[in-house]
């Protein structure tokens, strides 16, 4: 690790320079940008960004949430809900991450550097977290909020319209077709705390399709996502 810890603070330099900010505590921007492949069996939980990743989900959440609830004071529940779940996921904070130019920086093991760790979508989704999570423990929220406005901008506007929920597109989709739509659990998993749902989307005379996710809503929103995209229907 000594002989590339200067590749590895030059790029944290670079990231700091690119994000506009710099780190007092220069190990909690070391830990958000390491990988568990990175350090010695057993020590991952404790010095990769897997804890931060955890708070930094948190920290996004309302982030995200407040600005939905002061921009859009017209809309309900369930509209905000939706715009909520299309800024909050895996692809938008990968999207994130690469606008902030994470992967450059990112600390991995030669074996997962060479399977293209840096560019991973799974990898980059979480190290963005981990990125929210250092900024909010290094100097408050405001630091996290400013990440989280520079670089899902875009994701932000891209929402003026509300998004349409998966499940009411496929709804009424069966309605047109005369058809009935039903959601039925072929599959649950885990502990009661952190359940894991796998939901089918059942229409009479077409394939099903399946969804996954921690809650029915959710596993339903995929499920019927899924079945839209083998139609070739648009949500």
């Amino acid at each position: 690790m000594s002989g590339r810890a200067p590749i590895i603070e030059a790029r944290l330099e670079a990231l700091e320079a690119h994000i506009g900010y710099s780190f007092k505590d220069r190990a909690l921007l070391r830990e958000a940008l390491t990988h568990g492949s990175a350090l010695e069996v057993g020590k991952q939980h404790a010095n990769s960004y897997e804890r931060l990743e955890f708070l930094g989900d948190r920290v996004l959440a309302l982030l995200v949430a407040e600005r939905l609830y002061l921009t859009h004071g017209g809309e309900d529940e369930g509209d905000l809900a939706q715009r909520f779940n299309a800024l909050v996921n895996r692809h938008a904070c990968a999207a994130a991450a690469k606008a902030a130019r994470l992967g450059d920086a990112l600390v991995l093991s030669p074996a997962e550097e060479q399977s293209g760790g840096r560019h991973k979508q799974a990898i980059l989704a979480d190290a963005c977290e981990a990125m929210i999570a250092a900024l909010y423990l290094d100097a408050g929220i405001a630091a996290a909020g400013a990440f989280v406005s520079a670089f899902w901008g875009d994701a932000f506007d891209a929402l003026k319209a509300a998004p349409r929920d998966a499940k009411t597109v496929l709804q009424e989709w069966a309605a047109a077709q005369k058809k009935d739509l039903i959601y039925a659990e072929v599959a649950r998993s885990g502990p009661e705390h952190a359940p894991h749902f796998v939901i089918e989307a059942r229409i009479h005379g077409f394939a099903p399709a399946r969804g996954e996710a921690g809650s029915k809503r959710d596993a339903q929103r995929a499920a019927a996502a899924a079945f839209l995209k083998q139609r070739g229907v648009d949500v």
